[in-house]
């Protein structure tokens, strides 16, 4: 019932279209406790800690009871006091309460609910045993101790980003949130977007640390350390000190990076200005000469890495461009290490990231130079808040600072890359500039701006009507790229963010990552941009110098081998890819090992793993064909391996080598 009048401890409230008592209770200005609510998600009902008591029905979760009209509700009895406190103590009991040293603590909502409603003893005992974490992705840290079951993972990723690598298994008190077949994250189809970091209101999941690697650096006297920040850590990082002022925040925080000892403070604003260059002219020559279309971003790792594992077909469709961080590492590795007269692995490259894909993005063999990774390490904006914390730094009372160039100098064009449709917008500005000349002004394309899941917008360029679409949340992309494969759409160029709303909205942001929260850092991108005096990003006057004095122009042969990458299929079995080789010999000896899931589980990836490099330590790549197969059954034995016509069965990754030199290198001739 959308219509009618409620009485809440009292007070009449209409019920105004309210989808549940819970918002009813938070406008009548009352904050009723809850775990498992979150308002962009579906409703769980299932920490019970929003009860309230309505008069002829009794005790309701606030959450998941619709209003009716005449409800009487009351939300401060005797009795939903002394049951909240009981959900918290049971919470507690299962709980790791190591908090002194918890990566949440001072920000842990259990914590926080403890104090507010007074639970200074835990009836309950402890946890039975502590489960060992998982510290196997590059992003994220997972705590199974801390776990209080909410279910806001589990949402978030089968919600928003229509994945689903967290569930609950088992049942009764043996329930846990996990990945399928309780394998570690770096195993899975995770794309590192730090959503289920954002959502989650205890220890149990977290962001991986770098900041002390970072310090190590700064304390290294025979390391010049620089570092790029990216355009939505300016529009955050206030929020961590009580800053407002979104201007005077950047300023005090290049100051503050200053401080802590970086040699030199870039802004990732002038590669956004160098990606909208590379990446329109890439475009361009796509439209003109017949390139596949449409054109997809790849500034975003979570997305690139998506389509890796869910849409290898269309890689070739994506932009060869490397993101805006890994242009600033090879730009700081190839050229500007030379500038100054270091060797490479003497310039330490840090970059500052509302982003957690990021420190996946940074560890991507593809970004390397002679050895050394591009980009040395990644920070969130939050992980840069605690490192000026620990160093005493009173932020509030610094005086703004400006940053470095030539690396330092970015356009408003670059300043809306930290949000949904700024991507897109930035190469429309580029085009609008590049095909009518100087004379074309300031371009707002506010066709792409705002937060709809999905955008559409046409634009004429030279008598062309192009078409373009903007997208951010991977359930959003999904429904997108299912509307083009099946020919529902057309499109010549599309923007995909994995987070909602953006980069303004990465995992890496401060605690409080709503809409509401997005909304207002989208904002102050946007107002930063209109008071922006460098427009369109072939205005920035400091990239087309050093294009042309690095690369002897854009779009050539030396920016597509230093500024551009490749993309590979990735396959749902693991994040890492087997290079099988072909064999070439007339008639190789075939050797199978089963993937199906009964023996991936039992180490299958392992033995083939290990296969592969013996057949090239012992110089077989000729002789021996290996690939994959399923079900050569016997999978209660251990991994099954056909060789020849035999099969092969009990085969483990520790006996792997054993097997492979008795019973297939003995059958042909090195």
């Amino acid at each position: 019932m959308s219509t009618g009048k409620v009485i809440i401890d009292g007070r009449e409230m209409p019920i105004d279209g309210a989808k549940n008592i819970l918002e009813l209770v938070r406008r009548a200005g009352i904050e009723l406790p809850t775990f498992c609510y979150h308002s962009e998600l579906s409703v769980y009902g299932a920490c019970r800690l929003c009860l309230v008591e309505v008069d002829r029905m009794g005790l309701v979760a606030s959450c998941s009871t619709p209003p009716a009209d005449g409800m009487v509700i009351h939300t401060n009895t005797e009795r939903t006091r002394r049951l909240r406190r009981m959900v918290i103590e049971l919470l507690l009991a299962n709980h790791d309460r190591e908090c002194t040293t918890c990566e949440k603590s001072g920000r842990c909502k259990l914590q926080e609910l403890a104090h507010k409603f007074g639970v200074k003893k835990v009836r309950f005992g402890h946890r039975d045993q502590k489960l060992p974490l998982d510290e196997s992705s590059t992003s994220i840290v997972k705590d199974p101790n801390k776990c209080i079951l909410c279910g806001d993972c589990v949402r978030m990723c089968k919600e928003v980003q229509g994945i689903g690598v967290w569930d609950f298994a088992h049942r009764g008190s043996k329930t846990v949130v996990t990945t399928a077949f309780d394998k570690p994250v770096a195993e899975v189809s995770c794309v590192n977007c730090g959503q289920c970091v954002a959502v989650c209101p205890t220890g149990a999941l977290t962001v991986k640390s770098e900041i002390d690697r970072v310090w190590s650096y700064l304390h290294d006297p025979a390391k010049v350390v620089v570092v790029q920040v990216a355009p939505a850590v300016r529009v955050a990082i206030g929020e961590e000190f009580g800053v407002k002022t979104h201007d005077m925040a950047t300023g005090k925080m290049v100051t503050a990076l200053r401080k802590l000892g970086f040699d030199k403070v870039f802004d990732t604003l002038f590669t956004a200005d160098l990606t909208t260059i590379e990446e329109s002219l890439e475009f361009l020559d796509r439209l003109q000469n017949g390139g596949k279309l449409p054109l997809f971003t790849s500034c975003c790792p979570g997305w690139v890495k998506y389509a890796e594992q869910f849409h290898a077909d269309l890689l070739d469709n994506l932009s060869s461009c490397r993101s805006p961080q890994q242009m600033f590492g090879s730009l700081v590795k190839k050229h500007y290490a030379r500038s100054i007269g270091r060797d490479p692995q003497d310039v330490i490259c840090v970059s500052i990231m509302p982003c957690t894909a990021k420190k996946f993005e940074a560890r991507r063999p593809e970004f390397r130079t002679d050895g050394l990774y591009d980009v040395d390490v990644v920070l969130t904006t939050v992980e840069l808040a605690r490192m000026i914390k620990e160093a005493g730094i009173v932020f509030d009372e610094l005086e703004p600072g400006a940053f470095d160039n030539p690396l330092g100098m970015g356009s408003g064009s670059a300043l809306i890359f930290g949000t949904t449709g700024g991507v897109m917008e930035s190469v429309v500005r580029f085009v609008a500039g590049h095909v009518g000349g100087k004379e074309v002004g300031r371009v707002d394309f506010q066709q792409v701006r705002g937060v709809e899941g999905i955008k559409e917008a046409e634009l004429q360029v030279a008598g062309q009507t192009l078409r373009l679409a903007v997208v951010h949340g991977l359930a959003n992309t999904e429904k997108l790229l299912r509307r083009i494969k099946n020919g529902e759409v057309t499109y010549h160029a599309v923007e995909v963010m994995c987070c909602p709303g953006g980069c303004v909205g990465g995992g890496g942001q401060p605690d409080v990552n709503d809409m509401i929260s997005r909304v207002r850092r989208m904002k102050e991108i946007y107002d930063l941009d209109r008071v922006e005096q460098v427009h369109k990003a072939q205005d920035n006057v400091f990239v087309t110098q050093m294009l042309q004095e690095w690369f002897g122009g854009p779009a050539n042969h030396n920016t597509h081998h230093a500024l551009h990458t490749h993309y590979t299929p990735r396959r749902r079995i693991t994040g890492q890819v087997i290079d099988v080789v072909k064999s070439d010999a007339q008639e190789p000896l075939h050797v199978s090992v089963c993937v199906g899931t009964g023996c991936y589980l039992k180490g299958a990836y392992d033995v083939l793993n290990k296969f592969t490099e013996l057949q090239r330590h012992l110089n077989l790549t000729k002789q021996v064909k290996l690939s994959g197969t399923f079900c050569l059954e016997h999978c209660d034995e251990g991994v099954s391996v056909k060789v020849g016509d035999e099969i092969i069965t009990g085969v483990t990754p520790d006996n792997a080598e054993q097997i492979f030199k008795t019973r297939v290198a003995l059958q042909v001739e090195p």
